[in-house]
């Protein structure tokens, strides 16, 4: 077989990103319209009808079915191996086509698929301490600080801008709003550009921030050599040790 040229690698990683790029923008569609018909349909539950015990409205089970989580498959009883494969196989007939994965509440062994089934509903008091955990953090002006923008070349051909922390590698969304189609579309290449917000007092908040993680990673890289050669000196010494004893005991008396 030919050997690719390096102008044929770079297409195909091209052809590659754009294929996976419609996968994904296609999996964000099929979401958005499972999502909204569920609203239509009233399908979610609320907090208190979970409560009360209201099944599943896709696939009429139980959310919590109150037998205990269940443990990881290498530590199943014969008993409960027999429970899991039956439940598998259950699974699997009901949702023969769906290709999705499946969840289950925390305590309960009934298996719910994330095509199909809507997710289970929200402890209000989850959303009030996750509301706290967010108001705790860092202010606006001190998130700025971290912030770069990304150029994205979308599967529409057009180009959008995405603001995300700088010590990510890459853009983490899949999918993104593209502002001149108005609609979501697939992210088919990224560029890093560098700092989000360019004002005087965030670059200069900025540079000392990477001053700062600079300093902390050397002395935490020098500290670490240190260790590795105290622990080869030692190696060393209990080597020539060892050589000493060996060469004594082979030594004529």
């Amino acid at each position: 077989m030919a050997k690719l040229t390096e102008e044929q690698r770079q297409k195909r990683a091209v052809d590659r990103s754009r294929r996976e790029a419609l996968q994904a923008e296609e999996r964000d569609r099929q979401g958005r319209e499972r999502r909204e018909m569920w609203r239509l349909k009233g399908m979610y539950l609320t907090w208190e009808e979970y409560l009360a015990g209201e099944p599943c409205r896709n696939c009429g089970l139980v959310l919590n079915d109150a037998r205990g989580s269940w443990p990881g498959t290498m530590y199943l009883s014969p008993a409960e191996k027999i429970e899991y494969e039956a439940e598998d196989a259950r699974f699997r007939t009901r949702h023969a086509d769906c290709w999705g994965a499946r969840w289950c509440i925390s305590g309960s062994r009934t298996w719910h698929c994330t095509t199909c089934c809507p997710p289970h509903p929200t402890d209000p008091r989850m959303a009030e301490r996750l509301s706290k955990i967010l108001a705790s953090g860092p202010s606006w002006e001190e998130r700025k600080k971290h912030q770069d923008v990304w150029d994205l070349a979308l599967t529409c051909d057009h180009t959008a801008r995405f603001i995300q922390h700088r010590e990510h590698n890459r853009v983490l969304p899949s999918v993104v709003e593209c502002p001149e189609c108005g609609t979501r579309r697939g992210i088919v290449a990224a560029k890093r550009i560098g700092p989000a917000y360019t004002d005087e007092t965030a670059l200069s908040d900025r540079e000392a921030a990477d001053k700062n993680r600079l300093k902390a990673e050397l002395t935490a890289a020098t500290a670490k050599l240190a260790r590795q050669q105290r622990s080869a000196a030692e190696t060393q010494r209990r080597v020539n040790e060892l050589k000493g004893q060996l060469g004594a005991d082979r030594a004529p008396h």
